[in-house]
């Protein structure tokens, strides 16, 4: 397979998953979706010597390129109404669902604080999850300053894992604020660009895997999850007073 052929593959790829995920009612992770599909098929467009294949690409981009506008102005509507409300569910053991996929739509350049309000990151493979995703914030598009983490204390083990985080984020020039609450039940996550994302279980939703050398052990997308659904929101002001 050629360069050019395997660049038209993986365009056609994405633009399916963001008609699919579009007749979904899941507009805002279409829209990126969208926008990834239409980059990769004007590099094909670029690239294509052919004239008929050439208008056959233009069409087409043109027809993703007004659809995207239009969810873009609908999801721009909801935001400034602060009527934004979308839930995904994720079923038993569905997979595909890491936290660059699940949280990839709302990480952008205008991100610079997050706050996480959970109360299980205490034990070894919660403080792992915790910290893959600030793996994820950290590797973009987002220019994230500070993560504030609100938990609840359980041992030894946990401030000691929550504070080679902190050491560690602090080499990306990172600053992380944790705080500690006896009563904290909900879990909730939320980005001074907007958004509020809410997972019924919390950053908890990923199942254990098999061994140490089972596939998904690496690749969260290859992990099966708990059932749970996700509520993300989108309001002016998310900074907590």
């Amino acid at each position: 397979m050629s360069a050019l052929a395997g660049v038209e593959n993986s365009a056609g790829a994405v633009l399916r998953r963001a008609v699919e995920l579009d007749g979904g009612g899941r507009y805002q992770e279409s829209l990126v979706c969208y926008q990834e599909g239409i980059e990769l098929l004007l590099q094909v467009l670029k690239a294509t010597k052919d004239e008929a294949k050439k208008n056959h690409y233009r069409q087409k981009l043109r027809s993703y390129m007004d659809r995207a506008e239009q969810i873009k102005h609908h999801v721009l509507k909801e935001k400034e109404e602060g009527k934004y409300h979308k839930q995904i569910k994720i079923v038993e053991n569905a997979t595909g669902y890491s936290y660059e996929n699940l949280f990839k739509p709302y990480v952008d350049e205008m991100l610079t604080e997050v706050w996480v309000e959970d109360p299980y990151i205490r034990h070894t493979h919660q403080l792992y999850n915790f910290l893959r995703f600030c793996e994820m914030l950290i590797k973009g598009p987002s220019k994230v300053k500070k993560i504030n983490l609100l938990t609840s204390r359980d041992e030894d083990q946990q401030m000691s894992g929550l504070q080679e985080i902190k050491n560690s984020l602090q080499d990306f020039g990172v600053t992380l604020e944790v705080t500690f609450s006896p009563s904290i039940h909900d879990r909730e996550i939320r980005f001074d660009n907007g958004w509020m994302i809410k997972i019924g279980r919390g950053l908890d939703y990923f199942k254990k895997p098999q061994s140490r050398y089972s596939i998904g052990y690496c690749d969260y997308d290859l992990r099966p999850c708990f059932e749970t659904s996700v509520d993300i929101f989108h309001n002016n002001h998310t900074r907590k007073t």
